[in-house]
């Protein structure tokens, strides 16, 4: 199948999907979780099984070009959350909020990415608590197409 951009949209057969998301508030502390990863405690999707739901972490299982997307909630009013997409340890997006009059405030974000074989992706708090009780935060990929 062809878009009307030309950019083929089939994968080649290879079916890679996730999506994960936080039943619980996470508040962590110095002792708890000095990576301060976020983890995810139930998986919606994993299709191919590259989403590893005890390191909260996504695998790339080949070279191409994949769809990530996240969105949190804040706990409390007068904080401010920040969130970071990390590809294998550096920082490649983020996600911000910041209005200290709302209790429960969202911030998002989604990119497009060329991976290598085995680059890993996770979520990172840099500053903050998330609230999960409702299933607010989320984190969700796919590959779009090989390379």
């Amino acid at each position: 199948m062809t878009s009307s951009f030309g950019i083929s949209v089939r994968a080649g057969g290879a079916k890679v999907a996730f999506s994960a998301l936080r039943g619980t508030n996470h508040e962590p502390s110095d002792l708890s979780n000095k990576s301060l990863t976020i983890y995810f405690d139930q998986v919606l999707v994993n299709i191919g099984n590259h989403f590893d739901l005890q390191e909260s972490a996504f695998q790339a299982p080949r070279r191409g070009i994949y769809s990530f997307s996240f969105h949190v909630v804040k706990v409390y009013n007068r904080q401010t959350i920040q969130v970071n997409l990390m590809h294998n340890e550096y920082p490649i997006i983020s996600a911000f909020a910041g209005d200290q009059d709302v209790t429960r405030e969202a911030a998002s974000n989604s990119v497009l990415l060329h991976l290598e074989q085995e680059d890993k992706l996770y979520l990172k708090l840099e500053r903050g608590n998330l609230m999960g009780g409702w299933r607010y935060s989320t984190f969700s990929g796919f590959l779009v197409f090989p390379l």
